[in-house]
């Protein structure tokens, strides 16, 4: 089973660090607008947001794994909810290749693989440097076209 990039982890936690300030705004908006606060539970409110989001981010990063087996694409992850799913290579109708600009900055890359059928018609492997995601990509197509060959009648 192959992990992801460590670096996966800064971009979670920097999403956890924006919805901790954004509970901070609320907060801030709160004690203008409508209602006195104590500093303290509006730093409270996004300390805690913080550490819970920092904790989020470095175990769903533990809990993250995928591996290419004999005919598909095999993935395990989540924190609150484990979700385990087997993309057969059958299934797979094209495969992109993302890296958004803060992606980029952190030198990775997400693989979509984009199946048949309308329930989860997308799947995505975040974390990857470049090259791997490239790899990935590559390797995909070909067993997608390699195992639409053996299905056919």
């Amino acid at each position: 089973m192959e992990t992801l990039h460590p670096r996966i982890r800064l971009l979670w936690i920097a999403r956890a660090a924006l919805g901790a300030i954004a509970v901070g705004v609320v907060f801030a908006a709160i004690d203008s607008q409508l209602y006195a606060l104590p500093t303290a539970v509006s730093v409270g409110a996004v300390a805690i947001g913080l550490v819970l989001g920092v904790v989020y981010a470095v175990r769903r990063y533990q809990q993250w794994r995928f591996e290419l087996q004999d005919d598909a694409l095999y993935l395990e992850r989540g924190v609150i909810t484990f979700v385990e799913t087997s993309v057969p290579f059958v299934r797979v109708q094209h495969v992109d290749t993302r890296f958004g600009p803060v992606e980029r900055a952190l030198g990775l890359s997400s693989v979509v693989v984009y199946t048949a059928g309308s329930r989860n018609a997308d799947v995505r492997v975040p974390g990857l440097t470049p090259n791997r995601a490239r790899a990935l990509q590559d390797t995909l197509r070909e067993l997608a076209v390699e195992s639409e060959t053996e299905d056919a009648v």
